[in-house]
């Protein structure tokens, strides 16, 4: 696992077992959450998720190697844990205070669907491959946060077809029906990733963690009444820092904006 940053308040999380299309195992666990742990406490204000090599990431690695999680004394439990280690990560990502792009450059099947879909936005090379294929391993497509975030992202009935089928889109089709924000050739993908992160980037640090942990709360809210609850206490919060003001003053005197920090 890499952590690097590319600028000011952005990082760069590169998947690194470019051998094995990424596919996941405890070290790359590991080394995610040590990545997770560095960009929560180190002023990052946007991050990009990628995949070394020629894949984004090839899912759980199956053949039998290092152990995902502390042993236990039976099986059932041993399975149980390691299925708990992988899901836990998944959240950790969704729940990053900052937004997360996948930059997609490869295969991005299984556990690698996953990961994108708990990353807030989605560009991806021409070259990209998605899939829902637990089901395809002799497992159920219920898998790491699928079947919760993929039917809110691309429609129920989408959901249903890929998860049921396994079958595996190509770039073009994930842009199609949604899951993918943007396409680009492999060799604009980065430069693509690091755009769109500079736009967020240069919106006001306590706007952008609000709305990202605002849409979150929205999509799980009962009713639209419940959403607009959430939206009232957060709008009526930002009006009491600067940056309103800021944004005026600054839209007047034709200049950026010099946001507050949190």
């Amino acid at each position: 696992m890499d952590l690097a940053t590319l600028e000011d308040g952005i990082a760069l999380v590169t998947l690194n077992r470019p051998e094995k299309l990424n596919a996941i195992d405890g070290t790359l666990l590991a080394g995610l959450d040590s990545a997770l742990d560095e960009i929560s406490s180190s002023g990052y204000r946007v991050a990009i998720l990628t995949g070394a090599g020629r894949g984004f990431c090839a899912g759980a690695d199956l053949s039998g190697g290092e152990k995902w999680a502390p042993q236990a004394k039976t099986q059932l439990k041993n399975t149980y844990d390691s299925q708990v280690r992988l899901a836990d990560q998944m959240t950790r990502l969704y729940e990053l205070p900052i937004p997360v792009i996948a930059a997609v450059n490869g295969v991005a099947v299984g556990g690698g669907l996953a990961y994108t879909l708990h990353c807030d936005i989605r560009i991806a090379s021409e070259t990209a491959r998605f899939g829902s294929v637990f089901i395809k391993a002799g497992f159920s497509s219920m898998d790491m946060g699928t079947s919760y975030l993929l039917p809110r992202i691309v429609g129920a009935g989408i959901a249903r077809e890929l998860m049921l089928t396994g079958r595996i889109i190509d770039a073009a089709e994930a842009y199609r029906i949604g899951l993918a924000n943007e396409v680009v050739p492999q060799a604009e993908l980065m430069a693509a990733a690091l755009t769109k992160a500079r736009e967020i980037a240069g919106n006001n640090e306590y706007g952008v963690w609000q709305t990202k942990t605002g849409l979150n709360a929205a999509l799980d809210a009962p009713s639209l009444r419940h959403a607009k609850e959430i939206e009232n206490r957060t709008q009526v919060l930002s009006s009491f820092t600067n940056n309103p003001r800021e944004a005026a003053t600054a839209h007047m005197a034709k200049r950026s904006p010099v946001w507050d920090e949190l």
